[in-house]
């Protein structure tokens, strides 16, 4: 009689054990499922932004788990009111005790409600530029443009001034040179406006200025601003530089640059010597 009531009680455990790791397996690849269409979907969908998208996925994914893994401990008799009420209490106290990372996550939640910035997005957040790629729980992912990965916490995103430099998609490209005093300033803009806006990359709407930024101290500091896709803008600046240098040089403007002068030890005695006094007889 012993025998057969332990062979019951392992044959109820085995079975217990089995339906909670088939449980555990169809619900964690049900969370990451469900995770990945719904930030597919997101991305695919004209009035949902990328990035609320991205981040309702991971809400999505964390939540499931959670469900899971209750589930799971019911299939061993553990009462789930008793475990809410555990799982209350160690949320009072984690809470108290991860208060930064708590900080991180509500701030999350805004930046993904108020939007300031967008996956593709050139920004400055909290000191740092680059490229958003990624918003999660804690952290939003840059990526600089000399290709490093920078993770600035959510609560310093949104504890810190945001400048976003890019506008649906577009980015406006800056590049200022300095011209001689006495060149003609309306053809150095004339043919820097030529240059960079008749190339395919620049945006005509809305269109680029030209114009002079400053007087410098040897030079009239002239800007052409265009709008560019943000993909293409650190190749078009470069190369709009390049070719700017080379169009002044065919026109004969001249891009001033400091002057260093060498003088030897003797060159300064002699310059440093008194002149004598022509020949008067008294």
């Amino acid at each position: 009689m012993d025998l057969e009531f332990r062979s019951e009680a392992i044959v109820t455990w085995i079975a217990r054990i089995g339906s909670a790791a088939l449980i555990l397996i169809i619900g964690l690849w049900l969370a990451f499922f469900l995770s990945k269409l719904v930030r597919k979907k997101a991305i695919e969908h004209p009035r949902i932004d990328a990035t609320l998208g991205t981040f309702l996925s991971m809400m999505i994914r964390y939540a499931l788990i959670v469900l899971v893994l209750i589930i799971v401990l019911q299939q061993f008799g553990v009462q789930t009111t008793s475990l809410v009420a555990v799982l209350g209490a160690s949320a009072l106290a984690i809470g108290l005790a991860l208060q930064g990372t708590l900080t991180n996550v509500a701030s999350g939640i805004m930046i993904a409600i108020i939007r300031p910035y967008h996956l593709g997005d050139f920004v400055e957040v909290n000191g740092k530029e680059g490229t958003v790629i990624d918003l999660d729980l804690f952290f939003t992912r840059l990526r600089s443009s000399d290709e490093q990965i920078i993770l600035v916490p959510n609560g310093q995103a949104a504890s810190n001034p945001i400048i976003n430099h890019t506008q649906k998609g577009r980015r406006r490209c800056i590049i200022t040179v300095g011209i001689g005093y006495e060149d003609d300033i309306d053809k150095a803009l004339s043919v820097m406006s030529e240059l960079m806006m008749s190339d395919k990359r620049a945006i005509a709407d809305p269109p680029g200025w030209f114009g002079v930024k400053d007087l410098g101290d040897s030079s009239v500091n002239i800007q052409g601003r265009a709008w560019v896709p943000t993909t293409e803008h650190r190749i078009y600046k470069s190369e709009m530089t390049k070719f700017i240098k080379e169009a002044f040089d065919r026109e004969g403007i001249e891009i001033p640059y400091p002057h260093a002068v060498e003088l030897s030890k003797g060159e300064v005695e002699r310059r440093e010597a008194p002149i004598k006094p022509s020949g008067l007889s008294r």
